[in-house]
């Protein structure tokens, strides 16, 4: 499977309707969309109303990654807004377990993202359970950053796992992803591609996109 998703964070919101209907006439199936509390994260990103306000005009699939402390408490608004899935981090829950089961509750997919110093081996006991894994590929908080090499061995190894225990399980890479190293990244095991700076700062990001889910 190959899915490109980008990333709202890196869109224009000045134009945010115009950004929007671009995605709907591009080949990206999912909208991803950056939640940060400004405590998990150092940075603060947008909530429900910006949300409710791309569902309406969005025909993509909207990919919530929740960024922020206790993501418990508004899973729910988060669907209620038009998420239909939703990504919780390791680092942030204490019951992961719940926290999953909470989301798949909702009739949504759940996945769960690992920062980049987190071992992929930490997640062993709850692959069975998600739907969706996100290998963070920068450290979280901020767009343009460059991407961690060591990210590719992540998924290739996330991957095997998945292969014995959740052979459906969709692996998404999150942070420096450019036309350059997404046949990469796809190749290494990678299912979805979240890209923000190389589709909306580029002069056609139609065709960034399309370049990005055709790589070799």
């Amino acid at each position: 499977m190959r899915i490109v998703a980008p990333s709202v964070l890196s869109a224009d919101f000045a134009i945010l309707g115009k950004e929007i209907e671009m995605l709907n006439s591009s080949e990206a199936e999912w909208i991803h969309l950056d939640i940060m509390d400004g405590v998990f994260v150092p940075n603060i990103s947008f909530g429900f109303p910006v949300i409710k306000s791309i569902a309406k005009l969005s025909k993509k699939f909207l990919d919530a990654h929740l960024m922020i402390v206790d993501p418990d408490r508004y899973t729910e608004r988060f669907a209620d807004a038009g998420a239909k899935c939703i990504t919780v981090h390791y680092e942030a829950c204490r019951h992961l377990h719940r926290s999953v089961q909470n989301i798949k509750n909702l009739g949504i997919k759940a996945g769960v993202s690992v920062n980049p110093h987190t071992p992929v081996s930490v997640l062993e006991e709850i692959i069975t359970y998600t739907d969706l894994i996100l290998i963070m590929s920068v450290n979280p908080g901020f767009g343009g950053q460059a991407f961690i090499e060591t990210s590719v061995s992540k998924i290739e190894k996330l991957r095997k796992m998945a292969d014995v225990s959740n052979p459906s399980l969709l692996i998404q890479v999150d942070g420096g992803v450019t036309e350059d190293n997404a046949g990469i990244l796809f190749n290494a095991g990678a299912d979805i591609l979240v890209a923000g700076n190389s589709v909306f700062g580029s002069k056609d990001p139609v065709k960034a996109i399309h370049n990005i889910l055709n790589s070799k």
